[in-house]
């Protein structure tokens, strides 16, 4: 273990979303012994697992590794990146790789890279599966072959062990695939020989960069030290601040339980932590327990099975806002009937849903009696059917209904502001999350290949 604390830079809360050159001078200065960030999320949607591509875009990505791989090799200090382009996949991490060769060129530096694969052979994981090794994390169900089938992309998230091993291989930056957000800013430290609780949990509370600070708008990174008997979080931004508060919210966040978080091959424990103000702007915290378990390792698996068409239209009919419930049913019912009447069973196992944005879109839950009416609504119809064409079709013989169909039968017909024309929009096939299950591992390096770039040799190892 170094002497006194390690000290990690976490320069954002996602590569991409826009580290600061200042910060990170700030955290150089301070003593860091390693950069590390999370880069991707299962936030946003099973798209970029299905797809294998990021949600950032290529250039905010290359702009924050050039200012990050620059620092770290100026610095003599290893650069960690996890879930890399956003879903941790193959394709995510290569697209990833491609654009730190890019930087690596114009910057002129030949690092050492490791780069860590977790996605996963279907046949390989139906071994697991058959063995009993794969069990369901709510609200999912037992796993099945066709379920594996159906996926396009399936990943295995990391713990730290195959980062530690590339740093103890001498990596100056690392890759890495689809890994718990946590696990890439805890792998230097337990390398290191920091106590597993404090190491885990100061991961935990910098996983989102500046979002555990009082203000989570001022600045992006955070830099965390971990000592023997706890650690200590700071703002990398001079005019940010940590309080006891804002630090341990944070174990709340995609947290169901604000004192437990699971981790491949343990469980942290914050029951007892103390948070103190150690001054204006550090939070020191102790207690942290860390309760070894048995390995495992989530799987993320994505694919698309059905397709989609939408429409959009806002209404300000004073009729429809003041019974938008008894619209949104009525509609809702005379769509089903249009699809049965023109289509018939040939429509297949369909579905229409209306979203009504300004009421309740987001919820779906339905406004207690005396909410008083909106300005006004936008109302997204989606039909979701088994191919295309046939989502298509659905919309097209609801059309009509949709654009004017009446609150008040006895009025003449309404006209709802249309946001395009053609109104239908083909949204393309519907990317779902089909596994959210466990695997059990011998080995936290089974299920994971590591790939070496040596610059310095001029070829890949």
């Amino acid at each position: 273990m170094l002497d006194g604390p390690i000290k990690i830079l976490v320069p954002t809360g996602s590569l991409g979303a826009g580290a600061r050159e200042e910060e990170v001078r700030y955290g150089i200065a301070q003593g860091a012994h390693a950069i590390a960030t999370d880069a991707g999320s299962t936030d946003s949607g099973a798209a970029y697992l299905a797809l294998g591509i990021s949600k950032n875009n290529r250039g905010s990505v290359k702009r924050d590794l050039t200012i990050l791989m620059r620092a770290g090799a100026d610095a003599g200090i290893p650069l960690i990146v996890g879930t890399s382009g956003q879903a941790g996949g193959d394709l995510n991490l290569d697209w990833t790789r491609d654009i730190v060769l890019e930087v690596a060129g114009e910057l002129g530096l030949r690092p050492r890279i490791a780069l860590l694969y977790c996605e996963q052979d279907k046949d390989r994981l139906k071994q697991y599966n058959q063995a009993g090794k794969v069990r369901p994390l709510p609200p999912l169900g037992a796993l099945d072959d066709a379920t594996i089938d159906a996926c396009d992309h399936i990943v295995a998230a990391m713990g730290p062990e195959p980062y530690i091993a590339a740093l103890q291989g001498g990596a100056d930056i690392i890759l890495g695939g689809r890994t718990t957000d946590t696990a890439v800013l805890a792998c230097f430290a337990l390398m290191k020989g920091a106590p597993a609780g404090p190491s885990w949990h100061a991961a935990k509370i910098a996983e989102c960069g500046v979002q555990c600070t009082v203000k989570p708008v001022s600045g992006a990174g955070v830099l965390i030290s971990i000592g023997p008997d706890g650690f200590e979080v700071e703002p990398l931004s001079m005019g940010n601040r940590c309080s006891p508060e804002s630090v341990s919210a944070h174990m709340l966040y995609e947290n169901s339980n604000p004192f437990l978080l699971t981790e491949p091959g343990g469980v942290l424990d914050v029951t007892d932590a103390e948070y103190r103000q150690l001054d204006d702007r550090t939070v020191k915290v102790t207690g942290s327990v860390w309760k070894n378990q048995p390995y495992t390792m989530k799987l993320e698996g994505a694919g698309s099975r059905r397709f989609q068409t939408v429409m959009l239209i806002g209404i300000q009919d004073p009729h429809v806002l003041e019974a938008v419930d008894t619209f949104h049913d009525r509609m809702l019912a005379a769509l089903y009937d249009r699809v049965h009447k023109t289509i018939g069973p040939a429509a297949g196992d369909f579905h229409i849903s209306l979203r009504l944005y300004g009421w309740n879109a987001v919820s779906g839950d339905r406004p207690p009696p005396g909410t008083p009416a909106p300005r006004e609504i936008g109302v997204l119809f989606v039909a979701t059917a088994d191919s295309q064409e046939m989502a298509s079709q659905i919309a097209k013989a609801c059309n009509p209904y949709f654009f004017h169909f009446p609150v008040v039968l006895d009025e003449e017909l309404p006209s709802y502001g249309f946001a395009f024309s053609p109104a239908d929009i083909d949204r393309g096939p519907v990317y779902e999350f089909l596994l959210n299950h466990v695997v059990e591992v011998d080995d936290p390096m089974e299920l994971v290949r590591t790939v070496w770039i040596d610059l310095g040799e001029g070829e890949k190892v």
